[in-house]
């Protein structure tokens, strides 16, 4: 499978933004949890690109929903609707507690019109003062300025200029905390049931319930960013599902193209009669070729046998961590629910993520990490569970290797 190219490593160093600093190898092919490099080299796929390869790389029921609808009509603008954007909608609807959907394009943009959208709401349904934002301390909710700005990990805010004005940073999981802050010129508290990239972190039911409370008292609406933990990521549809929690609005983005870029904001009728023609827009968003491949990716994660599934596979890696920790006692805690999973350094291995997963990809493995001392599994919901043997195998290895060198 060697790939006959001109373009290297290197190249993006000389052609690109330097916003990143990727793998020394390059993908060439995936299918289904395995991708091979530009030289051939095989490896398991447990990053399942960041949450989003939930059915794998290229699963034959995305790739045919591509091919059939990108021989009929891949964009028209929201000018016009159009009939996948429509059974989208009706089957998220149908699946959650929401009643109006708006299509976007990633996690950002979704998260952008959730912020807008709850002060427009506030501004105009109670007063022009009820603006705030309750935000946590190490979330994360996307890169536009306004995002960013929500998110709680200033290394990606500073540097900008000034900040969107008020918004409030408190401790995930302290109810005291949101108690402390919140009034009545309090919009939205905003958080992710299972703080992702912060360091898989999930809300305690009691937080979450807590929270509910407050909101309700002082009329602010609750935000779940549903971007990394959604479609079945933790067994169920949605986080939220869980904890008996209902938010106002929810975000939805990655797994829900199964790698075709995708999002939505979810809401119900009240809330969304506070956006009228033009308040908000984009020219991608809701297209068909994007919608058509949701509604697949969809229809096959929405089953009992898929989110049965995941929880069977938590089980299987939470189980070869731990055999993994007898013989090398690196991790202080395994965190997480279903297939978004936190392996945290122990404290002499603090800052040593980045050194362990550059290992990992030597060793045919992809992995991911959550901030500089946590080791992060995201892979394909429905990856085999030999394969889940063999990469742990392969992780194994790895983690010798980088002790002992």
């Amino acid at each position: 499978m060697l790939e006959n190219t001109a373009n290297s490593r290197n190249t993006y160093d000389q052609v690109m933004l330097p916003i990143y600093a990727p793998a020394d190898f390059i993908p060439v092919k995936g299918q289904g949890s395995r991708v091979w490099d530009q030289q051939g080299k095989e490896y398991i796929d447990f990053a399942g690109g960041i949450a989003v390869l939930a059915l794998g790389h290229c699963h034959p029921a995305l790739v045919a929903a591509l091919k059939q609808q990108g021989e009929k009509l891949w964009h028209v603008s929201n000018v016009f609707t159009n009939e996948p954007a429509l059974t989208l909608a009706k089957k998220l609807i149908d699946a959650t507690f929401a009643q109006r959907v708006f299509f976007a394009n990633s996690g950002a943009e979704a998260n952008e019109a959730a912020f807008k959208l709850a002060r427009r709401y506030a501004i105009t349904r109670h007063h022009p003062h009820k603006t705030k934002i309750i935000a946590f301390h190490h979330a994360f909710h996307g890169r536009t300025f306004f995002t960013v700005s929500v998110g709680g990990q200033p290394k990606y805010a500073e540097g900008f200029g000034p900040k969107p004005a008020d918004i409030v940073h408190v401790p995930f999981n302290d109810l005291d905390a949101v108690r402390t802050v919140i009034d009545d010129d309090t919009c939205a508290v905003v958080l992710e049931p299972i703080q992702g990239e912060g360091g898989v972190t999930p809300a305690t039911t009691e937080f979450l319930h807590g929270v509910r409370k407050l909101c309700d008292k002082h009329q602010a609406l609750l935000i779940f960013d549903e971007v990394q933990s959604g479609m079945g990521r933790t067994g169920r549809l949605y986080a939220y599902q869980h904890y008996g929690v209902q938010p106002d609005i929810l975000t939805t983005a990655k797994a829900l193209g199964g790698g075709f870029p995708i999002s939505a904001m979810l809401t119900t009728d009240t809330i969304a009669t506070a956006m009228e023609t033009g308040a908000h827009g984009t020219t991608y968003g809701g297209n068909p070729l994007a919608c058509s491949i949701g509604c697949a990716a969809l229809d096959i994660i929405n089953t009992p046998e898929v989110l049965a599934g995941v929880e069977k596979r938590h089980d299987i890696i939470i189980h070869a961590l731990e055999k993994m920790n007898q013989k090398y006692g690196i991790f202080h805690e395994f965190r997480g629910k279903g297939l978004l999973i936190g392996a945290v350094l122990k404290v002499e291995y603090q800052g040593k993520a980045r050194e362990i997963l550059q290992q990992v990809a030597e060793h045919g493995l992809m992995l991911l990490s959550a901030g500089d001392s946590i080791l992060r599994f995201t892979p394909s919901l429905i990856i085999a569970e030999n394969e889940i043997t063999e990469g742990m195998v392969r992780l194994d290895m790895a983690i010798s290797r980088w002790l002992n060198q």
